[in-house]
């Protein structure tokens, strides 16, 4: 985990700091805060953790289920960014920090740690950072999946993206595109690979994703995009 996530981590459960807000340097506000936590950890003491920010149950759905309710608190959303981890077929506590909702490789759901809400514009302590410098109005969907892959020449690694998961993802993001009045266009679902050309924002290479393991012939991340948009709007 680097300093800065472990910082809005921090301010998430009440610790206000850095003065300026997440700074990535590990000094003595962090240091403080971050013995604070574990004397609260051992029931020593510590601040109220507000309601908004306290960690959701990690508890999965069933694939093919709908998702909970209280998953999706009322929120202005303006649009859906869809990724994958990087990692492991199961969520791990460092993924469930960054996105709102994770897909494990057989389709089931597990809740992320901020609330949906918390991105809302504009971003509040403890939002998830899926996305660099558009994660304010946006929802960040996870595929557990593709750690140790390489796109060129492409390689899906040990944790293939599955076709349950991305079964999953569009039934999802329909769901999600229905509760927040998200239309479906290029502009409001799409990948993170698709962010630097669609929204005009800077990601640093990302490519989740350029290549479908389940479907090695679509290639790109305007072909997959389109295919997830397509399967999307097909569902609502």
């Amino acid at each position: 985990m680097s300093v800065q996530s472990l910082q809005r981590r921090l301010i998430a459960l009440g610790f206000p700091l850095p003065k300026f807000g997440p700074d990535g340097d590990f000094g003595g506000e962090t240091q403080t805060a971050v013995g604070k936590a574990l004397d609260e950890l051992e029931g020593l003491r510590g601040p109220k953790v507000p309601e908004a920010a306290k960690p959701a149950p990690a508890a999965p759905v069933a694939s093919g289920a709908t998702i909970p309710a209280d998953w999706m608190p009322m929120a202005k959303m303006e649009r859906i960014i869809c990724h994958w981890t990087a990692g492991a077929h199961k969520a791990s506590e460092f993924d469930r920090g960054h996105y709102h909702i994770l897909i494990e490789a057989d389709g089931k759901l597990i809740r992320g740690i901020p609330s949906i809400k918390l991105n809302e514009a504009p971003a509040k302590n403890g939002y998830a950072a899926h996305t660099l410098n558009c994660n304010s109005g946006s929802i960040g969907v996870s595929l557990c999946c593709m750690g140790g892959s390489s796109e060129i020449p492409f390689n899906p690694g040990k944790y293939p993206m599955t076709e349950k998961q991305w079964t999953a993802l569009t039934s999802v993001v329909a769901e999600l595109c229905r509760r927040y009045g998200i239309l479906v266009t290029a502009k409001t679902v799409l990948s993170h690979a698709e962010v630097q050309n669609n929204l005009g924002i800077a990601q640093r290479g990302k490519w989740d994703f350029t290549r479908l393991a389940f479907e090695p012939s679509i290639k790109g991340a305007k072909a997959c995009g389109d295919k997830l948009r397509s399967e999307v709007k097909a569902k609502l």
